[in-house]
C-alpha cells in the first residue's frame, strides 16, 4: 500500500521543501489589497513582512478547493491513497471542507483527511511523523487514527510584538489595544488543541519568555510524562525575528540541556494575526526526536 502524506503551507512547509521532505504540500491562499497570492510561490516571507509592515491590508483564506481536488486526483494517480493533513478545524473551516468532499465515491477509503487540530511547527511535527509512519508501512487508516488520537499532546505559546494586528483581526478590542500599548503589555497565547486563546499578560519581553519557559517545561514534564524532556520536541518559532529566536533558543536550552531545539518561521496564517516580531516556543509529545 503506497501513501501519500499532503498538506497545506500553513504546516510551514513550502512546496519546495515539502520535495525535500518526501511529502507535499498545497500553497495557502491569501489576499493583499484584495490580490491573491500564494504562500511560497507568488510570495516569500521577506515580502510578506514588507508588505505587513507598510500597513497593506492582509486576510488569509482556505485553500481553493479546485487546487485541492487537482492534488488529490493527481496523487492517486501514483499512490494507492492520500492523507491529508489541513490547518486546525477549531481554526478554520479548510479542515471540514476537505472531509466533505472525500465522503465523495471517487475519494471513499482512499483519501483521509485527518482533524490534527495544530498550525505551524506543530503541525508540521504531524506531517513529519505522519511520513516516518507511511514508511513503516501504516496505511491512510492507521496514520489518520494515529494523528487524531495524539492530536492534543502539543502545546504553542506566542508572544506578540504589538497589539497592532490583533485590534485589526478583532482579537481585542480599540480600547483594549490602545491602553496594552500605552502600558507596553506583552500579550501570550495558546494553542492547546484547536482555538487560539489569551494564556498571560507580561510587562517585558524577559518576563514574557520566562513565562513560556516554565509553561513548556510544566507541560513536557508534567503533563506529557516527560521528565527530561527526551520524548518531546521542543521548538522556538518567529516572524521576521530571528536574532530573538536565537537568543530564545539559548534561554530555552538552559531549562533542556543537549537538545536539539530548531528555529523556524511561523507560517503566514499565524503572522497576519500576530505580526512581525512574533516569537513562539512550542513542546509535542513524538516518536520522532526533531522536526
Amino acid at each position: 500500500m503506497s501513501v501519500a502524506i499532503l498538506t497545506d503551507t500553513n504546516s510551514g512547509i513550502l512546496p519546495d521543501e515539502a520535495k525535500k521532505l518526501g511529502v507535499y504540500s498545497i500553497p495557502n491562499p491569501f489576499y493583499i489589497d484584495d490580490n491573491l497570492y500564494r504562500e511560497g510561490v507568488d510570495i516569500d516571507h521577506k515580502r510578506f513582512y514588507e508588505l505587513q509592515a507598510a500597513g497593506h491590508e492582509i486576510h488569509t483564506s482556505m485553500v481553493i478547493v479546485g487546487d485541492l481536488l487537482d492534488q488529490w486526483n493527481d496523487l492517486l494517480s501514483r499512490y494507492d491513497q492520500v492523507v491529508y493533513i489541513p490547518l486546525s478545524s477549531g481554526l478554520s473551516s479548510s479542515c471540514q471542507t476537505a472531509q466533505m468532499l472525500c465522503e465523495d465515491d471517487d475519494y471513499a477509503g482512499k483519501v483521509f483527511v485527518v482533524d490534527n487540530r495544530r498550525i505551524s511547527v506543530t503541525m508540521r511535527l504531524s506531517v513529519l511523523e505522519a511520513k516516518a509512519l507511511a514508511d513503516q508501512g501504516r496505511d491512510g487508516a492507521q496514520i489518520k487514527k494515529y494523528l487524531e488520537d495524539t492530536a492534543g499532546d502539543s502545546s504553542i505559546y506566542i508572544m506578540v510584538d504589538t497589539l497592532k494586528y490583533l485590534k485589526q483581526g478583532g482579537r481585542v478590542t480599540p480600547a483594549a489595544a490602545a491602553i496594552g500599548s500605552l502600558l507596553h503589555i506583552k500579550p501570550i497565547l495558546t494553542i492547546q488543541g484547536a482555538k487560539l486563546d489569551k494564556f498571560a499578560m507580561a510587562r517585558t519581553v524577559k518576563q514574557a519568555k520566562q513565562i513560556m519557559i516554565e509553561a513548556i517545561a510544566k507541560d513536557t514534564h508534567q503533563r506529557f510524562g516527560d521528565p527530561d524532556g527526551s520524548g518531546c520536541v521542543i521548538s522556538v518559532a518567529h516572524s521576521n525575528n530571528l536574532e530573538a529566536a536565537e537568543q530564545f533558543r539559548d534561554e530555552i536550552l538552559s531549562v533542556f540541556p543537549d537538545r536539539q531545539i530548531k528555529i523556524q518561521e511561523l507560517s503566514t496564517v499565524v503572522t497576519v494575526h500576530t505580526g512581525p516580531g512574533t516569537l513562539a516556543c512550542t513542546t509535542s509529545k513524538s516518536f520522532l526526536k526533531e522536526i
